[in-house]
């Protein structure tokens, strides 16, 4: 779900009493995932297309076979937008429209395990953790000959937009992050927040264990429905709208980059060590600055942290957002002119 885990847990740390967690499951040398999952099987897939959204293409980039959609024209300024767990592109089914009338070239990839993305290699190891996931917006972007954009995410997608706009900013025009900074690390994981706070994070610990792997395996689209209503209590989307995101889900690597990802966030499974340096900057927690607007929805049902705690995490200028009106985790779905406003006005925050 939400990536407001990893700085939820650096804020909580800085003013709660700490101590130590962990767990130990190991498959191929990496604890806590299964081989199977690890190795799971890829198989071809037609791109296929969106009701909403419209044909799908598909590009090789690095690892993966990246399904994705474009709108806009060819030409137009690019901004590349990210969704996250337990959503797919459809978050920005109304965001999209109003970016390319307005000019820009919009990409909107399914991230690894989701949609039409396939790994381009069955041996490959199936890995969620952060540095993996931002290194796949760079492949896309050199793939299609981007060389900048403005990036823009919720939930896991605005991690992955902040890793990309910290680490590559000369390929960041600007940034937009639901929830704000969100780059995060195991060393900071591994400490416990507060029992309420815990609370909140149920789900990270089921999916630590087999049982949690096993159970999501079995019922990952009526997981995704009761994250919806908790994040988002007050945002009515019907059956039709889950459904288009749901089949997302169908990917035959889902339930391993899911779990991997979780895991791998309680250091409760490895990660891959050809991104080890970059974890390491990342655990430094390093400022951003391109120009950046953040959003929060007034009603996100997720743990999220306080706008204020992340404001000096960005150097360059800078604009933070309240968006109201039972607005939940979901934002650009929930509030689409809100999210489209910002990154048309991303490059120059007020």
């Amino acid at each position: 779900m939400t990536d407001h885990s990893d700085t939820d847990r650096r804020l909580f740390l800085q003013t709660a009493g700490l101590g130590a967690a962990g767990m130990a499951m190991t498959a191929l040398g990496l604890p806590g995932t299964s081989q199977a999952a690890l190795l799971a099987p890829t198989r071809p897939m037609a791109a296929g297309s969106s009701p909403t959204l419209g044909p799908l293409r598909q590009i090789r980039a690095g690892e993966l076979d990246i399904a994705y959609i474009e709108m806009g024209p060819p030409k137009g300024q690019v901004a590349i937008l990210l969704h996250g767990w337990p959503y797919d592109i459809h978050c920005y089914e109304e965001v999209a429209p109003l970016l390319a009338k307005a000019g820009y070239r919009v990409i909107i990839p399914y991230l690894r395990g989701y949609g039409a993305t396939r790994f381009v290699a069955a041996d490959t190891l199936r890995n969620g953790q952060q540095a993996a996931l931002a290194q796949d917006v760079i492949a896309l972007m050199d793939a299609l000959r981007i060389q900048t954009t403005t990036v823009a995410g919720c939930d896991w997608g605005a991690r992955t937009a902040c890793i990309v706009a910290a680490i590559w900013p000369e390929r960041v025009t600007a940034l937009v992050s639901v929830s704000g900074y969100l780059i995060g690390s195991q060393q900071a994981n591994v400490m416990p927040l507060p029992p309420k706070a815990e609370l909140s994070w149920w789900y990270q610990f089921y999916f630590a264990t087999d049982r949690g792997e096993r159970g999501y395996e079995a019922n990952r689209k009526e997981f995704a429905k009761l994250i919806w209503h908790t994040a988002s209590p007050e945002w009515k989307f019907d059956d039709a709208a889950f459904d288009r995101s749901a089949q997302a889900f169908d990917n035959p690597d889902h339930v391993a980059i899911v779990i991997h990802n979780y895991r791998w966030r309680l250091g409760a499974a490895a990660g891959d060590p050809k991104y080890d340096a970059l974890e390491k900057r990342l655990a430094e927690s390093p400022t951003i600055g391109v120009p950046t607007i953040t959003l929060e929805g007034d009603a996100n049902g997720a743990p999220h942290p306080d706008p204020a705690a992340y404001a000096k995490k960005f150097t360059g200028k800078y604009a933070h957002r309240n968006i109201t009106g039972g607005i939940g985790h979901n934002l650009p779905q929930e509030a689409p002119k809100a999210f489209a406003d910002a990154v048309l006005q991303a490059a120059t925050p007020a």
